[in-house]
């Protein structure tokens, strides 16, 4: 098997922690410091800023032992399973991974993935969900719930308190995501029409 190195004659090689499959850190080889690693099982790198080959923990002696190394199938990355002999990261972490970009994103797509969630609970019934419940009872008892939950947000709204508004506007959407699959509407219809309001 060829690697396939860049122009630099580099390529990245993602370290793996072997008993835990959480990724350790990023780093780039070299064809010598591939070579290095496969004959002395420990991990070696080419560095970039200093231009030269160097092992991971030869100065903080937190070496990482390596019991795999695969290509990917193009042959231009490399996965590195390793056993840590401390913490890989410089700063102490056992992963250099460990800086969240942005932590709102994951509510970014949540109705769409409720609506997934429901979708796939129709089509592979689940004894005990409540989804199934609904849908069991059909349409009529989904508009019922979609009735109470629509008075449960204006009692909410009356009382004036935040929290118990969005526990209960969170309560209508997903009754009326039951009822939207129920019925065959897609999210995708709702965000279409909802465009139209910008017209």
């Amino acid at each position: 098997m060829e690697i396939k190195y860049d122009a630099n004659g580099l390529v990245p090689a993602v370290i793996q922690c072997v008993n835990t499959g959480k990724v350790l850190m990023l780093g780039y080889m070299n064809s010598e410091s591939l070579e290095k690693t496969i004959e002395t099982k420990n991990v070696w790198f080419y560095s970039r800023s200093r231009q030269k080959l160097w092992m991971k923990g030869e100065t903080s002696g937190n070496i990482q032992v390596v019991k795999s190394i695969k290509s990917d199938c193009d042959n231009d990355a490399l996965l590195i399973e390793v056993e840590s002999r401390g913490p890989i990261c410089h700063t102490g972490n056992s992963t250099c991974f460990f800086n969240e970009i942005e932590k709102e994103s994951e509510y970014v797509n949540i109705v769409d993935e409720l609506y997934k969630t429901i979708v796939h609970r129709k089509e592979n019934p689940v004894e005990g969900s409540y989804t199934n419940y609904l849908f069991d009872k059909g349409v009529d008892k989904i508009l019922k719930k979609v009735g109470e939950e629509t008075s449960e947000v204006i009692i909410g709204a009356k009382n004036d308190s935040k929290e118990e508004m969005s526990y209960e506007i969170s309560d209508l959407i997903y009754h009326l995501l039951v009822l939207m699959v129920d019925r065959g509407v897609k999210v995708e219809d709702i965000k279409a029409e909802l465009l139209k309001r910008f017209k």
